[in-house]
């Protein structure tokens, strides 16, 4: 296989996304150390609903949790998508539009240089570049697209 220039910075963008998600999925789940440790964002689920509230603050109260276990969900399935490169496209289209929603909520809820600081807005637009990348190296999408392509070469011989 030929490496491009571009291989090494997409799939170090889909992993940097991937670790992004999981990371802040497993501090909801206290694998960073408890609510109030030095590694801690949340520290547990209660403590991210807080923290969902200030992202939303036009949500009522009754779809805090609905929403922020959708968020959680959302970015263990992004995430997974990501590091496997399964849908690619698709994935970071979708991870640059809830990093961008984040981004908002977060300046909505406490403000602009929280989500210039967390680098929110510069994972968003590195979502939607990747979705625009030629290929997807080191992928399921990629195996998937030589094995559709050596078909085809297969069908073109018969």
């Amino acid at each position: 296989m030929i490496l491009r220039n571009s291989d090494s910075e997409t799939a170090f963008l889909r992993l940097a996304l991937a670790a992004g998600f999981f990371s802040a999925v497993a501090d909801r789940f206290g694998l960073w150390g408890p609510p109030g440790t030095q590694h801690a964002a949340w520290g547990d689920m209660a403590h991210f609903f807080r923290y969902v509230v200030i992202l939303n603050p036009w949500f009522p109260a009754t779809l805090i949790p609905t929403g922020g276990w959708l968020a959680t969900f959302a970015e263990i399935a992004l995430g997974l998508l990501l590091l496997i490169g399964f849908q690619t496209r698709w994935a970071a289209r979708l991870s640059g539009l809830l990093l961008f929603a984040f981004a908002l909520g977060m300046t909505a809820g406490t403000n602009i240089k929280s989500a210039f600081d967390a680098s929110v807005f510069a994972a968003s637009a590195g979502a939607f570049l990747l979705a625009k990348a030629p290929r997807f190296p080191w992928s399921i999408d990629l195996m998937i697209q030589a094995k559709s392509f050596s078909d085809a070469n297969k069908v073109k011989m018969l």
